[in-house]
């Protein structure tokens, strides 16, 4: 017999090992049986195959590596991008200083200004409790009116808007919408934006009446809009919040919640505060709608927040004040996870007590039930509550004092000096003297009030369920 290299050797054409020739008929390999028209190669030959096959499977095994290593470096460089994107503000900062305010005089927006303070500021004269003019409109008056370069504007339930004299209460324009008007009109340079129970926000030019563009939703707008740096933002009762462009009406973004949404969003520094029916108070990106915290107040949150500081007060319908940081920021499936934390630890479970809710810093029990969204001036809140006018120190978190009503305070409050000025449902505007609770003066209406009264130049301005929008001087 000859020596192994002067053999005659076969390459498996399947598994590529070498066979000798006249050896078995198969593979001693993979078994596969060797075709008769194999060439026979010699052992020199057969070494020069094996080291380009080698070279081969090298050059594969490190390409195989560096591609699951670029996959692998890639991966975690879109996560470490889409983390600090969601769950930080080093990509996308929120826009310090996106705020607007109503000018010196003005009432231009639901609950005055953007934070919603509710407050025309101390300066100037202040309503005295005399009847300076009534308008009429076709039927109910639920939104709060506005006022803006010396006209007011109001929506009524007879499916219009109007744009009235604030001197003289002389009609100078109406809008007709597809249904209702309930939500408060908001002026920002010349441009009247409103929402209407037919689904659409509006916005129309401030001085004629005449239609710039109108954003179609699937259910009515009750929310009043906020307007900052080029962008309307409002809450429909189709689940979602809104941002869209003040001057197309195009949608920048919008974000869905679990139910309607009634409240009316503040902005300030670039964050949008509202809550929703779902019973959650979220915080979102101003410029691109991403969450920022979404809070589990259990309760529908119908009232707007307000922002003071480094707190947003959110309050729900069965009357619980929550004080959240501005900042905060869930963790990562914070939403889908705690509840479920919360329910093994309540069973008893091996698992460690939950964290509090993120951005969670005290609840305050104001009553049973709350409509009113609340203004804050100089620390206290006063807020309407079941039948009554409530003044809550923030700092100690106890009452003031309480004014009663002669029924349910679905109106919210406006503070211009020392004084509160409040509807109810006893069709009853009131004066209230803000550091002792005491009454200063009231006018009736034919029906009730859950408008909001507006503050501006000396007057103060009230819808009634009775059709009239009241000046009082």
């Amino acid at each position: 017999m000859g020596s192994t290299r002067e053999k005659k050797w076969v390459i498996c054409p399947m598994c590529k090992q070498p066979n000798p020739v006249g050896g078995l008929p198969f593979c001693k390999s993979c078994q596969e049986a060797m075709p008769h028209w194999a060439r026979p190669v010699s052992y020199q030959e057969m070494e020069e195959i094996s080291k380009r096959r080698l070279f081969r499977w090298k050059r594969r095994k490190t390409i195989a590596v560096a591609a699951t290593s670029l996959a692998l470096a890639a991966t975690l460089a879109l996560a470490v991008s889409v983390g600090l994107y969601y769950l930080t503000d080093i990509v996308s900062p929120p826009r310090q200083g996106m705020n607007s305010d109503s000018l010196p005089g003005d009432w231009a927006m639901f609950r005055h200004d953007l934070g919603h303070g509710g407050t025309a500021g101390s300066g100037g004269m202040l309503p005295q409790g005399t009847l300076a003019w009534v308008f009429s409109t076709g039927d109910a008056i639920h939104s709060s009116p506005t006022v803006s370069n010396g006209i007011v504007y109001v929506g009524s339930r007879d499916w219009n808007l109007y744009a009235l004299d604030a001197a003289t209460g002389v009609k100078l324009w109406e809008y007709k919408t597809g249904s209702w008007v309930d939500s408060s009109p908001a002026i920002v340079n010349g441009v009247v934006y409103f929402g209407s129970n037919d689904g659409r926000l509006y916005a129309l030019d401030a001085l004629s009446g005449e239609k710039l563009w109108d954003f179609q939703t699937r259910s009515p707008v009750t929310s009043s809009p906020a307007v900052a740096d080029g962008i309307v933002y409002f809450g429909s009762e189709d689940y979602h919040i809104y941002a869209l462009d003040v001057l197309k009406g195009t949608k920048h973004w919008s974000f869905k919640t679990g139910r309607y949404v009634k409240s009316s969003p503040t902005v300030i520094n670039g964050i949008v505060y509202i809550g929703s029916n779902d019973g959650f108070c979220y915080t979102l990106h101003a410029l691109n709608g991403r969450p920022r915290l979404q809070f589990n107040a259990a309760h529908a949150v119908v009232s707007a927040p307000v922002v003071s500081d480094e707190t947003a007060y959110f309050i729900t319908s069965h009357g619980s004040l929550y004080a959240l940081e501005t900042n905060a920021r869930n963790w990562l499936w914070e939403r889908q996870l705690r509840p479920w934390w919360v329910s093994l630890y309540i069973y008893r479970w091996p698992v460690p007590a939950p964290p509090l809710s993120t951005g969670f810093l005290w609840h305050l029990k104001l009553g049973a039930i709350v409509n009113s969204s609340p203004a804050l001036v100089e620390g206290i809140m006063y807020i309407g509550s079941d039948n009554k006018l409530l003044a809550i120190d923030i700092q100690s978190r106890q009452k003031r004092w309480e004014f009663k009503t002669g029924g349910a305070v679905k109106s919210s409050p406006a503070v211009a000096g020392k004084t509160v000025y409040i509807g109810s449902e006893d069709g009853r505007l009131y004066a209230v003297d803000a550091a002792s609770g005491e009454r200063l003066w009231d006018m009736s209406t034919g029906d009730k009030i859950t408008s909001s009264p507006a503050v501006a130049d000396g007057m103060v301005y009230i819808g009634s369920h009775d059709g009239n929008l009241y000046a009082i001087k």
